[in-house]
């Protein structure tokens, strides 16, 4: 027996196709009164949430942006320790 369901999607297809062919998502059935937004604002949140998705999953994908984080702190320490050194030998 084949039950039939009636749901909207939104497709969205990636510019570059090497790994993914599109990313399919299933709306809610109250999702369009409830929240009260556009197909252009769903179809711009469908594409944020697959790229999100996609570059979130990647291999090193998490860990280039937790070493890139630790980086800029560990300039920014290491300039300030550098000002206060140099001032202190001004003063």
């Amino acid at each position: 027996m084949v039950k039939g369901i009636n749901r909207q999607v939104i497709v969205v297809r990636p510019p570059d196709q090497k790994l993914f062919e599109q990313a399919i998502f299933l709306l809610r059935p109250d999702a369009q009164d409830s929240c009260n937004v556009t197909q252009d604002e769903l179809l711009r949140q469908a594409q944020q949430a697959a790229k999100g998705y996609s570059t979130a999953h990647l291999p090193g994908g998490r860990l280039r942006g937790e070493l890139a984080s630790r980086l800029v702190w560990s300039l920014a320490g290491g300039g300030l320790v550098g000002l206060a050194w140099m001032l202190s030998a001004l003063f």
